[in-house]
């Protein structure tokens, strides 16, 4: 299960992925008390995480373009840089009681820039780090660091929040961002060679939609969560913490998002072992549990259900994530593979500013309660949707090595002596 781990690219990459996850687990609850503690408004809120989303959707196709035109390596490192620059902005902003919803705004934008800049290269990368037969354990163990992260962090979130305050929290992301940048020199994969030199951006775009359009299961997938994560984003994101003020509290919610981690551990477990040929199918289906967290918010919003409701949705996601990341390497060309990540997320992203921005009013015109119920009942009719497509249902695992040719990391970054014993080493859910 752990072969991936013997190859040092690889362990550098998740690694860097892990540490990214911690901090990203800390800031989403450290951002949201520190906008609701400046002005208590959830429309502010919205607006500021909306706008990190929109920059995420203006410019992750170039970030793909630059994936698949230069090292990734540098990318990871440059942008993992430039994250620690403006996440250390808004906690000095916050710690020193200057920060505002316009500078707030600036910031979470030219964060979202650097996210799409550093996400398509993150995730091309992975396959070029192990031999293709490691695809889908090297997509679980990645899964499992970024979730036992995201434990940490959410957990670790909610303390600080309650004890010492959110700039603190947002403090811990940019370190996170930095220690990320060290790691990340380490993960040496071949340079893209199929963009010819001399093209266009907007010939290497078309090169890239032409892959992604042209496999039905793909984009039906991305019309899916273009639904899905935008609910999720203004259900558990936005009215998440709104809520939790009001009943659990916000410690209390730093622990349902961890359990929701937790569970997402578990299910990186379950998805290290399982064999099936349809394995896309069995991943979409599992995203109805994705549900249980908004109707518990709606109808009882007590630790005891929130964190039952954060574990099974957790469980089922990672089946999902796993069963995604190892489908897209299996079937798409390495060489445009940062290409058609980037469109993946453009689609997946592109209504997440809406629903971060719109369900603070909606809540306020018809009730939380009923709009958290509406949200529920749109996860499972986007799932309903993707498994209505037969090229969703019937898509198979197939061989790595012939549909994708991917380059798997070169013998020099092979270090034996770190065995399958050795333990292991970050967008949504999807994102």
């Amino acid at each position: 299960m752990f072969a991936p781990l013997r190859y040092a690219a690889f362990r550098r990459l998740a690694a860097g992925r892990l540490v990214n996850m911690l901090g990203n687990g800390v800031a989403p609850i450290a951002l949201a008390f520190a906008v609701l503690d400046l002005t208590g408004s959830v429309r502010d809120l919205g607006l500021v995480v909306g706008a990190r989303s929109l920059m995420n959707v203006l410019f992750v196709l170039f970030g793909g373009v630059v994936a698949d035109r230069i090292p990734r390596r540098v990318v990871l490192v440059g942008s993992n840089l430039l994250g620690a620059l403006t996440q250390a902005a808004v906690a000095a902003l916050v710690l020193t009681g200057t920060a505002t919803i316009p500078l707030l705004l600036a910031l979470s934008a030219a964060n979202g820039v650097v996210s799409a800049l550093a996400q398509p290269a993150s995730a091309a990368a992975t396959p070029q780090t192990v031999p293709p037969e490691l695809i889908q354990p090297a997509n679980a163990i990645i899964r499992l660091g970024m979730n036992a992260g995201m434990i940490g962090g959410a957990a670790l979130g909610g303390l600080l929040v309650a004890a010492v305050g959110p700039g603190w929290g947002l403090g811990i992301d940019a370190l996170a961002f930095a220690v990320a940048a060290v790691a990340f020199i380490g993960v040496r994969v071949p340079v893209p060679k199929a963009t010819r030199a001399g093209t266009s951006i907007l010939a290497d775009l078309r090169e890239g939609w032409s892959e992604f359009s042209a496999r039905t299961w793909v984009w039906v997938v991305v019309l899916g969560f273009m639904v899905l994560n935008a609910v999720l984003a203004g259900g558990v994101n936005v009215l998440g913490p709104a809520v939790a003020n009001e009943t659990i509290g916000r410690g209390a919610w730093g622990v349902v998002l961890a359990a929701e981690t937790a569970g997402m551990v578990v299910g990186g477990l379950i998805a290290l072992r399982i064999r099936v040929r349809r394995l896309l199918l069995l991943g979409v289906a599992c995203m109805l549990a994705d549900s249980f967290l908004l109707l518990g918010l709606a109808l009882a919003p007590t630790v005891v259900v929130l964190v039952a409701a954060g574990v099974a949705a957790g469980v089922a996601v990672e089946q999902f994530a796993v069963a995604w990341e190892t489908s897209i390497a299996q079937h798409i060309p390495a060489d445009r593979l940062a290409r058609v990540y980037s469109y993946d997320m453009l689609g997946s992203w592109v209504a997440i500013p809406l629903g971060q921005v719109a369900v603070g009013p909606i809540a306020a015109a018809i009730g939380t309660r009923e709009t958290l119920l509406v949200l529920a009942a749109l996860v499972v009719l986007s799932v309903i949707g993707m498994l209505s497509s037969r090229d969703v249902r019937r898509l198979q695992a197939g061989d790595a090595t012939a549909a994708n040719g991917t380059a798997m990391a070169k013998p020099a970054d092979r270090e034996p002596g770190h065995g399958d014993a050795a333990a292991p080493a970050e967008p949504p859910v999807r994102t």
